[in-house]
């Protein structure tokens, strides 16, 4: 797809790698709207929304105004989540929490989404995890939510694709945004280590909208991305 001039709306734009991918679209002329779990910080012009992810209604809502405020959608990028590690995270409130932030809160803004997508025959592109891919010990409930979301993005893929909407996968690995630090339970294992920054990461995600890709990908044992 062209970036330049893409209205483009920027779920988790107030967070570390939410508004580093702000930033570099910005570079690339997208028209942006943005949204956050604080009303971001938006350029001249730029109309901004605040969403709770625990609010699934509010997290459909979000994209129907940014649409009324861009004058219709070409790009809706998700970059939302938390995390959560061992024992502790292993109940139900937790794993509750953790699937309605990860999975059901994207899945919610997707739906929205796609109705404004099929019109311009835009792209849905969402941040998962190298979780989906590779469940982690310690990780149990934190791997479900991004599973989840992968295979949604999966099956929303093949649904979608004659109607000339674009669905991106994008599950890197651990990246030093400070998730973890964050997390809603435990605390990150000492053996998990940062497989990519951010600036990157974001140089692959801009890579793959650029070249239609479906999916972004990480190789832990070579340490390299790979466009799908």
């Amino acid at each position: 797809m062209e970036l330049s001039g893409a209205r483009t709306l920027v779920v988790g734009a107030t967070g570390v790698l939410g508004g580093a991918l702000t930033e570099a679209l910005r570079d690339q002329g997208a028209t942006l709207a943005l949204a956050g779990r604080t009303d971001p910080s938006g350029a001249d012009g730029e109309p901004t929304f605040a969403v709770d992810a625990l609010d699934l209604e509010r997290c459909a809502a979000v994209v129907d105004e940014a649409a009324d405020a861009l004058g219709g959608l070409d790009l809706v990028l998700v970059a939302i989540g938390v995390a959560g590690f061992g024992e502790e995270s292993e109940n139900d409130v937790v794993t509750e929490h953790l699937l309605t932030v990860n999975a059901q809160a994207p899945m919610a803004i997707g739906r929205a989404a796609l109705a404004h997508l099929t019109d311009s025959g835009g792209t849905l592109a969402m941040i998962s995890a190298i979780l989906a891919d590779v469940p982690t010990p310690g990780m149990a409930a934190y791997s479900a939510s991004k599973a989840a979301l992968s295979a949604w993005l999966t099956a929303t893929r093949g649904g979608v694709r004659k109607q000339g909407v674009r669905v991106l996968d994008v599950r890197p690995p651990h990246i030093e945004t400070g998730l973890a630090d964050r997390a809603v339970a435990g605390t990150v294992p000492s053996g998990i280590r940062a497989g990519s920054d951010v600036a990157t990461l974001v140089g692959q995600v801009l890579e793959a909208l650029r070249s239609d890709r479906r999916t972004v990908t990480f190789d832990l044992r070579s340490g390299e991305y790979a466009l799908g």
